[in-house]
């Protein structure tokens, strides 16, 4: 009779558990990471969200004023336009180099302990 062989296993970091999962995220060193994410990211959010409902509402309600000439044929509407992708690009550029700087190195510390390696 022939005997089946268990398949061969994957030399691989051992997974945490639940409980390992659950230990960190009520730890005061995954609260400070969450806090400085939270402290960074709404802030700018709400920020950047009332910026926007400004350009929206300005085009709306005040087409006078954004319809107003800056230069040549460029106007008030098309500067603020503008400025909005600007801003959008600003605040990715300004996160990521937060998140290098302050969420990144918290982070890779809590991942080496639950994967052991700390």
């Amino acid at each position: 009779m022939a005997t089946e062989t268990p398949p061969p296993s994957k030399a691989g970091p051992q997974l945490p558990s639940t409980e390992e999962f659950v230990a960190v995220q009520e730890s005061a060193e995954f609260g400070e990471l969450r806090h400085s994410y939270r402290s960074f990211a709404f802030p700018l959010t709400v920020a950047f969200i009332a910026w926007y409902l400004v350009y929206v509402l300005l085009s709306n309600y005040a087409g006078g004023f954004m319809g107003t000439k800056v230069f040549g044929n460029v106007n008030v509407a098309l500067v603020l336009g503008l400025a909005q992708f600007l801003t959008t690009f600003l605040i990715a550029w300004w996160y990521a180099r937060h998140a290098a700087a302050e969420l990144d190195p918290k982070a890779d510390v809590i991942k080496s302990r639950m994967e052991g390696g700390a």
